[in-house]
């Protein structure tokens, strides 16, 4: 996605790590380069508002639920072959939620 204007910090780089600036997890620098392009692009402004809300309804509505930690291995292991720009294969992903 992309609003077609030009920025500093190009949608797709955004849209690519919003997880990251919601959960604070990048650095202090990155999160200023975000800030200035939500106020430039209302199109990402947009989609940083759904994502924001989406989550804060799955930590009101899930948050209090324990996570087994089988499961917390998996998700991890996935995040972690994606970050790597490891692919995950669609029927490893299938398996693992037939096997619970």
């Amino acid at each position: 996605m992309s609003c077609g204007e030009p920025h500093e910090t190009d949608c797709s780089e955004v849209l690519d790590h919003l997880y990251e600036f919601l959960d604070h997890e990048m650095p202090d620098s990155d999160c200023t380069k975000f800030e200035t392009h939500f106020e430039e692009c209302s199109p990402c402004l947009e989609k940083y508002g759904l994502e924001q809300a989406v989550k804060k309804l799955v930590k009101r509505c899930c948050g209090h639920d324990d996570v087994p930690s089988d499961l917390r291995a998996k998700v991890m292991g996935r995040i972690d072959l994606i970050r790597s720009g490891q692919a995950v294969p669609d029927s490893d992903v299938t398996a693992a939620g037939s096997a619970d």
